[in-house]
């Protein structure tokens, strides 16, 4: 008499044969997500749509932009609307916008790195009321303090100078920039800090040495976004000057509308070329972007 030795089959409803890795999550997995896909389909098409739009009919004449269909590919493409928009001193407004974007990153990490530093580092109350008092900026806008603001710069005689833009949208970004990198360096462990402190290191050596190449995302995230804010920035710019030599891109952008009155495809030409520069910025660091974000939270 020989025994079957064969394992038996599982039934149907038990345990192994319904179990995670079995045919039914393979499937699943092959297939992924369709709501995901379409949601994603969706967005792009939200996105492109527009882009396209200004792209096309930048490169058309007035009157196809007039009377032709906005989505129609232009059938006499034309650069003229772009040499239109670099002879009415565009490049005046690029140089004076760079120089704004520049300088206000470069303020805002400066002051924002060693203020989250303490804040993370330091237990005491006065940081901890420092802390809150930059995340209590966050809540205030522009709008409300710009009268007094509009006060400040005149008795500080920065009225109509860049520094009249480059102060206060540094001093706006700075809340943000604060809560960022506090997050991302509270990620940093304290067996480092503790190692570094062994061998005689100083706090300022701890954070230029450790936390700072630690920190890269997050510093990253901090300098998109203050460059963001002083690119697309216009109310301070408005406000706080008035002469054509200090005047950014914007500011012009605004005048470019009045000034061309119902050239569409100029006004849309001088957008496609103020997005290009910060738009090229943001596709070199959108990973260091995306990860210092994630990292906001902190542990």
């Amino acid at each position: 008499m020989s025994l079957d030795t064969r394992p038996a089959a599982p039934r149907q409803g038990s345990p192994v044969a319904s179990r995670p890795g079995g045919a039914p999550a393979r499937r699943r997995a092959r297939l992924g997500n369709p709501l995901a896909g379409l949601g994603s389909l969706v967005w792009l098409v939200i996105v492109v749509v527009p882009l396209y739009t200004l792209v096309s009919a930048s490169l058309m004449r007035q009157d196809q932009a007039l009377n032709g269909e906005p989505l129609a590919i232009p059938t006499d493409p034309t650069l003229d609307n772009y040499r239109t928009v670099l002879d009415s001193g565009f490049l005046s407004l690029l140089g004076n916008t760079a120089i704004v974007a520049v300088v206000t990153v470069a303020l805002v990490l400066v002051l924002s790195v060693p203020v989250a530093y303490v804040a993370v580092r330091t237990r005491s109350r006065l940081s901890s009321l420092a802390f809150r008092t930059f995340l209590l900026g966050v809540a205030i806008p522009a709008q409300a303090v710009i009268v007094p603001l509009y006060l400040l710069i005149g008795k500080m005689g920065l009225y109509d100078t860049l520094w009249a833009i480059i102060l206060p949208t540094a001093a706006f970004s700075m809340p943000v920039a604060v809560l960022v990198l506090s997050g991302t360096m509270r990620d940093v462990s304290e067996e480092m800090y503790e190692a570094m402190s062994l061998d005689g290191a100083t706090p300022l050596r701890m954070l230029w040495q450790l936390v700072v190449p630690l920190s890269k995302a997050g510093i990253s995230t901090v300098a998109i976004f203050s460059a963001l804010q002083a690119w697309n920035g216009f109310l301070f710019p408005l406000i706080l000057t008035q002469s054509e030599e200090n005047r950014v891109l914007t500011l012009g952008l605004f005048n470019f509308m009045t000034q061309f009155g119902v050239n569409i495809p100029a006004v849309l030409a001088a957008i496609v070329l103020s997005v290009v520069p910060i738009f090229l910025v943001y596709l070199v660091a959108r990973r260091a972007l995306i990860n210092g974000l994630m990292g906001v939270g902190g542990k």
